[in-house]
């Protein structure tokens, strides 16, 4: 289901009619677990809004569904914790506010690990999400309820958040596509913050034309996010000329599913068919990108994280007879184990002793991963390669070895690390039938032009 057609059923019928439907749908597919809420009463209050002319714009009346680490109206903005399980916002995200601003009607809010901190949605406070193909298999994370609910058809789009994956990876399990965009593109404002230096807020859609559109609305400056470039982004036309594009040796190695492999390169021969340039190249630092992001993102969120401490928002512990219990109390009711884990690495690597040793020296090392970025777009448009290196593996598989858990991140996390746009669009099934993502990565401000080339391949 896309934007399009949406807008032709409300034309054909009523908003009210479209977001009743999607709201029964959302109800019907409950078993997924993809959404912790539904904002059903402001959610048909809008509806009516739009039908009677009260509320226009280019998404009057499109149902969507936000990531529950959005702050929205309409129902809790819990950030699938129990720190914030009963946290009612006093206000909108600044994406949040753009799309309602087109006429756009949230429906929901998604599940997601909880604090987003995680690759599997197996994290959350209120239970994992099963995936749109396979409810034996994850949905990806931490954006995974977002993914699942877009790949059921409920709506044509959700919002995610995307720190080392968090966008790209569960769109590849589920066979959607997910754009994660340059850094500081669009307003983190009103989003629960992770880790600030690799954040990005981006669109997951049933196709491309979809997240062109929603990309052009939510771009742009925000006063109140000064880390937002001014916009850039544009809908580019359908002409595209020849691209020259470095395959990834480094993401294509023996340790990548082979069925994965196999995907990646029956797209790259449509690339080559269309009349595009593909060589490989060499990312050795992408060697050492997992190794930089456990160490400076843990350290950001640790940060992020140090202000709830039961006193201002959100949970607060009974029975505490001293300041230092309460925060000890609340903090380990509040968080789930993974929060735990990263806050207790974020807090080490800070501390004083290990700061130059752990964070600084991965500060540095990211520094150079931007310049052998850098260096390849001098002479490349953009980079492909696997989003994953499997596709979604059983629900469990991983719970236990949080190692081999991050690893299923080592081919997203270098594009955050540098600010670089990267989306991820399907590009066919295994043969037990799951989907299988291909990942494209530019240059700073290139979304565009990522974008127009996936689109121009989506009908070969």
């Amino acid at each position: 289901m896309t934007i399009k057609e949406v807008l032709q059923q409300i034309k054909v019928s009523s908003a009210r009619s479209v977001v009743e439907k999607a709201l029964a749908d959302a109800k019907e597919v409950a078993d997924y677990n993809a959404l912790l809420s539904l904002t059903e009463e402001r959610a048909l209050a809008r509806a009516d809004e739009v039908d009677k002319g009260k509320i226009t714009g280019r998404l009057a009346g499109v149902p969507y569904v936000i990531k529950d680490n959005f702050l929205a109206f309409g129902g809790p903005s819990t950030a699938a914790s129990h720190m914030l399980e009963f946290f009612d916002t006093p206000l909108q995200a600044t994406s949040v506010e753009k799309l309602e601003a087109e006429g756009a009607i949230c429906i929901g809010k998604a599940n997601l690990d909880a604090f987003a901190h995680g690759g599997s949605t197996e994290n959350s406070a209120f239970g994992p999400t099963k995936n749109a193909y396979d409810k034996s298999c994850v949905a990806g994370g931490s954006s995974g309820g977002s993914a699942v609910i877009t790949a059921l058809g409920v709506v044509p789009f959700a919002l995610g958040s995307d720190t080392g994956g968090s966008i790209r990876q569960p769109a590849s399990y589920n066979g959607v596509v997910g754009v994660k965009p340059t850094y500081g593109t669009v307003s983190r404002y009103g989003v629960v913050a992770m880790a600030s230096s690799t954040d990005t807020i981006g669109p997951i859609t049933s196709n491309v034309e979809d997240a062109e559109l929603l990309m052009s609305i939510m771009s742009g400056l925000d006063k109140r996010d000064m880390t937002t470039l001014p916009d850039f982004f544009e809908i580019l036309p359908d002409a595209m000329p020849s691209q020259k594009i470095g395959l990834v040796k480094d993401f294509m190695s023996e340790h990548v599913d082979s069925e994965v492999r196999a995907r990646v390169n029956e797209y790259i021969e449509k690339l080559k068919a269309a009349g595009h340039t593909i060589e490989e190249v060499s990312l050795p630092m992408a060697e050492y990108a997992l190794a930089m992001y456990y160490i400076i993102v843990p350290a950001e969120l640790s940060s992020n994280l140090a202000r709830y401490d039961g006193i201002r928002y959100g949970h607060q512990a009974e029975g505490a007879k001293t300041l230092a219990e309460l925060y000890g109390r609340t903090r380990g009711q509040g968080f789930e184990a993974e929060n735990k884990r990263r806050i207790m690495i974020g807090s080490y690597v800070l501390s004083s002793g290990f700061f130059d040793a752990y964070y600084l020296q991965a500060q540095k090392a990211r520094t150079l991963l931007i310049h052998e970025f850098n260096k390849l777009f001098e002479q490349y448009d953009c980079l492909i390669g696997p989003v994953a290196p499997s596709t979604a593996f059983k629900l469990g598989e991983n719970v236990a070895d949080p190692i081999k858990m991050y690893l299923e991140d080592i081919m997203t996390v270098p594009a955050s690390l540098a600010g670089l746009p990267s989306i991820s669009v399907p590009a066919g099934k295994s043969s037990a039938g799951m989907p299988v993502g291909v990942q494209i990565i530019g240059p700073m401000k290139s979304d565009a032009s990522l974008l127009a080339l996936a689109r121009s391949m989506e009908s070969k």
